[in-house]
């Protein structure tokens, strides 16, 4: 995960807003989670890593922070397709329910605009969460 990270990623963006839109430096938000050097300790803050991942295309990033029972035989493939076709832009928080620190499960609500091979797209989730081994781990979509 964290080996071709510095290869896909110039240093100048650890110092840029994240593309999460936590209004806070890459450096001191996703970039943690995605070098492995830090947790997210919420739902929403994996949401939000899991975003910057999509943005930077970081699919190891996106397979590990899958819950292992939602992990397909195809889902490699599967973001490796969508990464390659997508270019992420906006994300906006809907709501959070659960999720915190003390949490075994939680659920995130956005609307995440994107273009699909230079088509304006937006995708409304509400995901689900659910911690395992102590790390919270994106379940599915089915939070709605």
């Amino acid at each position: 995960m964290a080996q071709d990270y510095h290869e896909k990623i110039p240093k100048e963006r650890h110092v840029s807003l994240c593309p999460c839109k936590s209004k806070r430096a890459y450096q001191d938000c996703c970039l943690p989670f995605h070098q492995n050097k830090a947790h997210p300790k919420t739902a929403e803050a994996l949401m939000r890593s899991r975003y910057s991942a999509f943005f930077f295309r970081l699919p190891d990033y996106l397979i590990e922070t899958t819950h292992p029972s939602s992990r397909t035989p195809t889902l490699r493939k599967d973001l490796e397709n969508t990464l390659h076709h997508s270019d992420w832009k906006f994300l906006t928080i809907i709501s959070t329910s659960k999720g915190l620190k003390e949490d075994k499960r939680g659920k995130v609500a956005f609307i995440a605009d994107y273009y699909w091979d230079g088509e304006a797209q937006q995708l409304q989730e509400h995901s689900r969460f659910r911690r395992f081994k102590g790390h919270w781990k994106y379940l599915d979509d089915k939070g709605g």
